[in-house]
């Protein structure tokens, strides 16, 4: 019987397996460093990462304003920038006072609910047994409500702080908004490789304003017919029912059995009564499947093409980062990160698994949307 001694690895072998090592402890080490300050620094990194989802919003409303006439005349482009910041300001403000509103308006009709919310809870477990029910019944009944709300009161007075200090941030963007093409030659060096950058940030902005305008109006659809729903049922919180599902309609999947849950929730409380529950929430579910597996897939086309596994991994990502406003803006993060990796060729197999059919953006593609705003038009037109 003969015994081989090992093979003997070389010192060049050795120095690469070093290096790989190290590599991978750098990237570890990097993406740790990188949570902690995305966790840390949440409350400006959230203002931030959604004023600058509204700039690239500028861009498009302030070509489509400069376009317009006024008898013979063009609107200025520093008036349609004036505009264009104005509108959105006002937008931000109004849609929080409005939120602003509705919480309180919940807020004070869950204190009212408190009392009758234990029974009707309980009731809807009924077919699992007198035990189960009364042990359900404990469980809800122990619940301190009041705290919760209070909770919810004092973070619902940072909406204003927030909506202020991206109303800043929107404004310190739109001051070097006149630079930034000369910044970007100036940081290449290189006016075609600086040409080509400035077209992936065009295709992220009109892809990113194109889900959020389809995202709006199928939400207001939606909404709109929830409170329809809930005035038909003479539900107590009919507007706000219908402007949460609004508001959660942005968060993709999640967001709409969220809603339905709610409604069917508020009716079984204000009610009690099963049979009454059980229609409203087929209606709710049957409004919930038309606008999001048939009108929403219908006019995002091809614009969104993400894959649907990728969505809920970025959701449950910047959810667990970010809570709440980090599934609002996963959405929008995830198309940034598509298209920059889909016209980086080290990155473009990432863009492979996150589009929907394996199929990212190619050049061509790059530069129709470049020759092209929100509005269907080109820029220069």
């Amino acid at each position: 019987m003969m015994l081989h001694d090992p093979p003997k690895t070389t010192t060049q072998e050795r120095r690469i397996e070093s290096g790989r090592l190290q590599t991978g402890a750098l990237i570890i080490i990097a993406f740790a460093v990188v949570l902690f300050l995305l966790v840390q620094a949440r409350f400006i990194l959230i203002s931030l990462a959604t004023a600058i989802i509204l700039f690239s919003l500028t861009s498009d409303v302030i070509n489509f304003i400069a376009r317009q006439r006024i008898g013979p005349l063009r609107v200025p482009n520093a008036v349609a920038s004036i505009a264009a910041m104005l509108l959105i300001a006002l937008a931000l403000l109004m849609l929080t006072s409005v939120l602003l509103a509705q919480i309180n308006t919940v807020l004070v009709t869950t204190l009212s609910y408190t009392e009758r919310a234990p029974s009707a809870i309980a009731s809807m477990f009924s077919w699992l047994g007198d035990d189960s029910e009364a042990a359900i019944f404990n469980a809800v009944r122990s619940i301190d409500a009041s705290s919760y709300l209070r909770t919810a009161a004092s973070q619902a007075s940072g909406i204003t702080q927030a909506t202020v200090l991206v109303i800043l941030f929107v404004g310190f963007l739109f001051a070097e908004r006149i630079w930034f093409t000369t910044k970007l030659d100036n940081f290449f060096g290189d006016k075609q490789q600086a040409a080509r950058v400035g077209k992936i940030i065009q295709s992220i902005i009109h892809r990113v304003n194109y889900y959020l305008l389809v995202k709006t109006v199928i939400s207001m659809i939606t909404g709109g017919m929830v409170f329809v729903l809930a005035r038909a049922f003479q539900l107590e919180l009919a507007t706000s029912l219908g402007i949460i599902t609004f508001v959660l309609n942005y968060i993709p999947n999640i967001g709409s059995i969220l809603a339905t849950g709610l409604i069917a929730l508020v009716t079984h409380v204000q009610f009690g009564d099963a049979n009454t529950t059980l229609v409203v929430f087929i209606i709710a579910a049957g409004i919930q499947f038309l606008n999001g597996n048939v009108i929403d897939p219908m006019l995002m086309g091809r614009a969104l093409r993400l894959s649907s596994f990728g969505i809920i991994l970025s959701l449950a990502f910047w959810g667990a980062v970010w809570g709440v406003p980090g599934m609002f803006l996963s959405v929008p993060i995830m198309v940034m990160l598509l298209v920059v990796c889909s016209h980086v060729p080290d990155l473009r197999p990432f863009a492979i698994l996150l589009s929907r059919e394996g199929l990212p953006d190619t050049e061509q593609m790059l530069n129709e949307t470049a020759d092209r705003d929100l509005f269907k038009k080109s820029p220069k037109a």
